[in-house]
């Protein structure tokens, strides 16, 4: 954790992207425990929301063998786990959930604030969610969940209470993203990244430093 905090403490912004396996996956939690605490602006896209979610249930729920089972499968707190239609397959090859699907916000949220509607649509590139069976003790212990996909009640957006920017979603917005039209949660998430720099500086000309 102390090399954490050299490593971390002038960042106005830490984003954790989409990946796969164990590597790196002990320092992507101690990156967002710190965002977390420390009430640094956090970006989590797909494989960062996940560890977001390990990360709050570890440190906010008290729950120290949470964990998912793409790194741990024998885990005793799997909060993330494969969809329940894949659970039985023996060869996961082509069992990713692909593809645009629907999301709905929930109004009063950092979510619904970026996309200003409560319907979106978003494309996705992963196999493993957030278990429903530990969603409502999640919620219970503050987790917002602010994006749900309708038709398989799936956790699609998850942000913190009383954070300036701590937003994770499990599907890709960079596919959605152009260099003249900005995707509205790469938006919100560098204008939070910017205040956090003007606060901490009292410059608006401050080069921007993020993670």
């Amino acid at each position: 954790r102390k090399t954490s905090k050299k490593l971390l403490e002038d960042a106005d912004g830490i984003l954790v992207p989409g990946g796969f396996g164990a590597r790196g996956h002990e320092g992507k939690l101690e990156a967002i425990r710190f965002a977390r605490t420390r009430k640094v602006p956090y970006f989590g896209i797909c494989y960062g929301l996940q560890w977001a979610v390990v990360e709050f249930a570890r440190n906010v729920c008290g729950w120290d063998k949470a964990h998912s089972t793409e790194v741990e499968p024998a885990t005793e707190r799997p909060v993330i786990t494969h969809m329940p239609d894949q659970r039985s397959l023996e060869q996961m090859g082509g069992s990713m959930r692909l593809g645009s699907f629907t999301c709905e916000l929930s109004k009063g949220t950092k979510a619904f604030e970026a996309y200003g509607q409560e319907t979106i649509q978003e494309r996705h590139r992963h196999r493993y969610e957030v278990s429903n069976i530990y969603r409502d003790e999640l919620v219970e212990n503050g987790l917002i969940v602010s994006g749900i996909n309708p038709e398989r009640n799936l956790v699609e957006v998850v942000e913190l209470p009383d954070h300036p920017w701590f937003l994770a979603c499990q599907y890709h917005p960079e596919f959605l993203s152009r260099p003249y039209r900005s995707h509205p949660l790469f938006r919100e998430f560098i204008g939070a990244a910017k205040n956090l720099n003007i606060e901490r500086t009292g410059s608006k000309e401050q080069e921007l430093a993020a993670t």
